[in-house]
């Protein structure tokens, strides 16, 4: 019986670890930006530039 007080306790502390690592990445703006990366993929990427050396060895 001691076990399970023994584990609620941890899941507890282990609970508040967690809320208090997500109110710090909402506090320091981890999830400001939420427009770019819905868009981001509808965005056209650059063509690569082709560099062709002339010389050959």
């Amino acid at each position: 019986m001691t076990v399970i007080f023994i584990l609620i306790g941890i899941s507890l502390l282990v609970a508040t670890g967690f809320l208090l690592a997500f109110l710090w990445a909402v506090r320091s703006g981890q999830y400001d930006d939420d427009y770019t990366p819905s868009v981001r993929m509808l965005f056209d990427d650059d063509s690569p530039k082709s560099t062709k050396s002339t010389s050959r060895v």
